[in-house]
């Protein structure tokens, strides 16, 4: 706690400048100069020895991302210029005729992608991206639609990378059994619950409001996906779609991406060998290598499909390759920093998350409204460290403790529930969660549109769920807390959309909705 308030600085530093400047790179350094200078107590040499000491080691923890980035936006370039991309498209819209299909159908397959959030992000909109287009949905919308189906359904999904990892926390946390105790706080986690649904009624229904009002508007009006905020290299590939590919040449590598990293989980995990079950394996993968393998393997796999058929040359393919991994500079750049930030904040420097966590613990808050007050705490931390996976690692042990020493056992999954949904509502928010800055890269959005843009509607969201435990704290139920926050979120979007379309109208002649 040596550092008090002053740990919270360059996470607000960060998010604040990137905000009001519009630019995330150089807000985000400045919050990383800012950190280190606090840590090494004002001395100019230290800031930048701990800044590039920091840096160094985030990436060398985080380089299976780096490669599985990489490898991914080389397979996007390759099905793209093989045709693949564009036969599917060609596809779907045939059989894909409202623009609310469209919508839909992209929820769904980011619902049925529930292994890895990552892997959520980046492969939906790689195969979603040409059927939205051409329905006039906005690379923003498109952005929001990945984002919400990432996170929020694997923090309910026993088996993805997610449930495994916070079942082990709970066990720490001696909450229980870790796998048992994580189903059972499921329907206590409002926000994953109420993102979905926020999702259908979006996708089903006309109701547009806040920054995402102008880009669909933008977007069905003039068929203008951007609103003129064109992010680095989306044109350069966009314009290179191949001619000779058939549907399955982007079904086939994207179905390989998937079983191949599913059986790499397992494979990771000791599941092959004997060491643990199948089931538990998940828990036990490395889940960043099991992605580089799986995606390699989707290159080999595309590789063997595509040369022999001359869909593309030796070279193309291989040229392919340089330029998705080019197309994924500007992720890099961005991700590493948000890493860099976050270990800045992280106990071995900072100890941002200890600080605040103490300051929730020693509080004395009533504790009835320990539930509402732990979920503020959770999106504050995560929206400010930009890591839904470091709040809950932290939160968990402090409301196993919280339980324990109050005696009030009764209220272990409304907490739960609280530590799991505010996580990921802070790291929804955040400019500099990695989920956040993924789910741009995949909808190939402009990444503070999709900040500006989604910020509204997942406050929307989280505002109805803070009522929601509210009333967990004094009812010895879920029920009636969920039917209220649903019934808040329902007429709060009815209302908003109203005012939206009477203030700013949208033509929707142009597309069939």
């Amino acid at each position: 706690m040596e550092f008090g308030w002053l740990s919270i600085l360059p996470p607000i530093i960060a998010i604040a400048l990137a905000l009001i400047t519009k630019e995330v790179i150089s807000s985000l350094l400045i919050g990383i100069l800012a950190g280190s200078l606090i840590y090494s107590h004002g001395n100019l040499i230290g800031m930048v020895e701990t800044s590039f000491t920091v840096m160094g080691d985030k990436m060398a923890s985080n380089i299976f991302i780096v490669i599985f980035l990489g490898l991914l936006g080389a397979l996007v370039v390759i099905v793209t210029k093989g045709g693949g991309s564009a036969a599917y498209g060609n596809w779907a819209i045939k059989k894909i005729k409202k623009r609310s299909s469209a919508s839909i159908a992209t929820a769904i397959l980011g619902c049925i992608i529930f292994i890895d959030d990552y892997f959520n992000c980046l492969t939906v909109g790689t195969v979603m991206k040409p059927v939205t287009d051409k329905h006039r949905i906005s690379r923003a919308k498109l952005a929001y639609l990945l984002d919400a189906t990432a996170a929020p359904i694997c923090i309910i999904a026993p088996v993805s990378s997610w449930g495994a990892s916070v079942a082990t926390y709970i066990s720490e946390a001696n909450m229980g059994n870790g796998m048992t105790t994580f189903i059972q706080a499921v329907p206590y986690n409002l926000y994953a619950i109420l993102t979905i649904i926020m999702v259908i009624i979006i996708c089903r229904t006309k109701i547009q409001y806040g920054p995402m009002a102008k880009f669909e508007k933008n977007a069905i009006e003039k068929n203008d996906l951007f609103s003129g905020n064109y992010p680095e290299g989306e044109e350069s590939v966009s314009n290179q779609l191949g001619d000779k590919g058939k549907v399955y040449d982007l079904v086939i590598p994207i179905l390989s991406l998937i079983i191949i990293s599913i059986i790499s989980m397992i494979y990771t995990g000791g599941g092959f060998s004997g060491e643990t079950g199948v089931f538990e394996s998940f828990g036990q993968c490395n889940s960043s290598l099991s992605l580089v393998l799986g995606s390699f393997g989707a290159i080999v796999v595309t590789f063997i499909l595509y040369i022999p058929r001359k869909i593309l040359s030796f070279k193309a393919f291989m040229e392919s390759i340089n330029e998705g991994i080019r197309s994924m500079v500007g992720a890099y750049v961005i991700l590493t920093l948000a890493w860099t930030i976050g270990g800045i904040c992280s106990s071995e420097y900072l100890a941002t998350g200890e600080f605040v966590g103490y300051q929730v613990a020693t509080g004395g808050f009533p504790i009835a409204i320990l539930p509402f007050i732990i979920f503020l705490v959770a999106g504050f931390l995560a929206f400010a460290t930009g890591t839904s996976w470091g709040t809950m690692a932290l939160l968990i042990p402090i409301a196993g403790t919280i339980c324990t020493t109050t005696n009030t056992p009764e209220l272990t999954l409304p907490i739960l529930g609280a530590i799991l949904g505010g996580a990921v509502f802070g790291d929804h928010i955040s400019p500099i969660s990695d989920t956040t800055i993924l789910s741009s890269a995949g909808a190939g959005c402009n990444h503070l549109d999709h900040v500006s843009t989604q910020l509204t509607y997942a406050s929307t969201v989280a505002a109805c769920c803070a009522v929601g435990y509210l009333l967990m704290g004094v009812l010895d139920t879920f029920i009636i807390p969920m039917i209220v926050s649903i019934v808040l979120l329902v007429g709060t979007l009815i209302i908003l959309g109203k005012r939206s379309e009477k203030k700013n109208p949208i033509d929707y002649s142009h597309v069939n909705h």
